[in-house]
C-alpha cells in the first residue's frame, strides 16, 4: 500500500468524511493537522497550490480533497490507488 498523507484541520467536516473513508478501505495514512501552525499550512499550500483541506496525497498523486476523493470512490478507481 502506498503512503498516504492527508492535511487536515480540527474542525473541518471533509476531513472528517476522508478519513473515515479512508479507514473504511483499511488503509493507513499520515494525518498533518496545521491549525495553529502557520509554517506547515504553507507547507501545504506550496506543495498542492490550494489553501483548503482536506488535501490528500496517495502516493505521490495529489489526490486533492474530499470530493476527488469521493468521486475516485464512486468510479471504483480508489481501490487500485491504494493496492
Amino acid at each position: 500500500m502506498p503512503e498516504i498523507l492527508i492535511y487536515t484541520t480540527n474542525i473541518c467536516p471533509y476531513c472528517i468524511m476522508a478519513k473515515r473513508l479512508l479507514d473504511k478501505k483499511g488503509a493507513l495514512y499520515t494525518e498533518i493537522n496545521v491549525d495553529g501552525k502557520p509554517s506547515l499550512r504553507e507547507e501545504m499550500m506550496r506543495k498542492t497550490n490550494r489553501r483548503t483541506v482536506p488535501q490528500i496525497y496517495i502516493g505521490t498523486f495529489h489526490v486533492g480533497g474530499f470530493d476527488e476523493l469521493h468521486a475516485l470512490e464512486q468510479q471504483k478507481k480508489l481501490d487500485g490507488l491504494l493496492a
